[in-house]
């Protein structure tokens, strides 16, 4: 009789066997950390846990500040679950190679940088001054500005992703302002039959203003489109798919459309530096009583002369009886939506980093990473804060040369 023992490992032996993959592993570690944020009402996290557990298989470490992700809906054990490490120490968070945030450091945390770190942070032009890029000169900081990185076709990826929630979120607020029974006009946006629709003006072409005409349409609204790229009012027209009021940015037609607007949004990115202005206050002071202005562009400066930063708890300020919106972080609002996306587009660069060998390798060899960066081994590398803040300018181009 054949031994039971040993007729059970003979089937064994001819059962199929799973295959264990290996995960990849990238040539070098890369310890990243991500502090809390604290300004601003910054509600989003710079690398949500689906991403995390993504760079920690990869053999990455994360280092991330308590209760980081918990205003976008991400808790601790989110985190850990995923192989971050979660500290209470901010210290801590700064000793990492790699510090990622979705606001730019304070002054108080920028003392906690150390030389030869990178910084990957948006680069909010209203609220940094000449002793924020003099600190990162100090400190040897490879800064990167988010909202400048490139793509290989020339687009910004976070300025897109972003942009489609701000202008989706735009809109909404708009039609918040001009119905809120106590301070608006009580106005609905879209009009019944009967009575005409509220007037919408949308200077730029781009993402924030095509997700903002979509959702102005949809409600019902009137829009007006300037721009001086007739490109981009001829895309924006095939990309709604429809017949647009369109005009070039001529000062005498903006100002008409602007006297009769509702609804006045700025919607300009500038690829450099501060976004151009296109209003002045004489032309905000020819607009209706109980207006609404939203200016997407206070992140770059803004393109409304009387535009300010402002904040979610007072995101309004009356100037010559317009409403004024300045929020610079709209997207904010759906902090969970905005993360995602922000960390879709910074695990991409992570990840090269780590294949490559080094973060320096990646800039070496991705141009649209070295167009972010605006500090680089103790030079100020970006023209127009150089010439904002009377601080030396170093092309960086030239630098990388030279040191390579």
């Amino acid at each position: 009789m054949q031994d039971p023992v040993f007729y059970s490992a003979v089937q064994r032996e001819f059962l199929t066997q799973p295959e264990m993959l290996e995960l990849y592993r990238a040539k070098s570690s890369l310890k990243i950390g991500i502090p809390k944020e604290a300004t601003l009402q910054e509600n989003r996290v710079a690398l949500v846990p689906i991403s995390v557990s993504n760079l920690v298989a990869r053999g990455h470490k994360i280092v991330i500040e308590s209760d980081a992700g918990k205003k976008a809906h991400y808790s601790n054990k989110d985190y850990s679950e995923a192989g971050a490490i979660i500290t209470e120490d901010k210290k801590s968070v700064y000793e990492c190679d790699i510090i990622l945030k979705v606001a730019p450091p304070t002054h108080d945390e920028l003392q906690l940088f150390h030389p030869n770190q990178v910084l990957i942070s948006p680069l909010h032009l209203p609220v940094i001054d000449s002793e924020y890029i003099q600190i990162l000169r100090q400190k040897r900081v490879t800064a990167i500005a988010m909202e400048y990185l490139q793509a290989d076709d020339g687009t910004f990826p976070l300025v897109r992703i972003m942009s489609e929630i701000a202008g989706i979120s735009v809109v909404q607020t708009a039609a918040e302002l001009l119905s809120n029974p106590l301070h608006g006009k009580g106005l609905l946006l879209g009009g019944i039959s009967g009575v005409p629709p509220a007037k919408v003006v949308i200077l730029g072409a781009g993402v924030v203003a095509e997700f903002a005409t979509r959702a102005a349409l949809a409600l019902g609204a009137s829009v007006r489109i300037f721009d001086d790229n007739i490109h981009k009012l001829i895309r924006i027209q095939n990309r709604i798919g429809r017949q647009l009021y369109t005009s070039s940015l001529n000062p005498i037609t903006l100002t008409q459309q602007l006297m009769t607007a509702d609804v006045a949004i700025g919607a300009i990115h500038s690829k450099t530096g501060r976004t151009p202005l296109l209003v002045s206050e004489e032309m905000v002071m020819q607009m209706k009583t109980g207006s609404v202005i939203i200016d997407v562009s206070i992140d770059q400066g803004g393109c409304f002369e009387t535009s300010v930063v402002t904040s979610h708890d007072n995101p309004t300020r009356i100037v010559h009886g317009v409403y004024h919106y300045g929020v610079p972080n709209i997207p904010s609002k759906v902090a969970r939506t905005a993360s995602i996306g922000v960390s879709n587009i910074i695990t991409t660069i992570i990840q090269q980093a780590g294949d490559t060998g080094s973060f320096e390798h990646v800039i070496y060899n991705h141009k649209g990473l070295r167009n972010g960066i605006y500090t680089y081994k103790g030079c100020l590398t970006n023209e127009y804060l150089s010439h904002r803040f009377a601080i030396k300018y170093t092309n960086l181009e030239l630098l990388l040369t030279s040191i390579s």
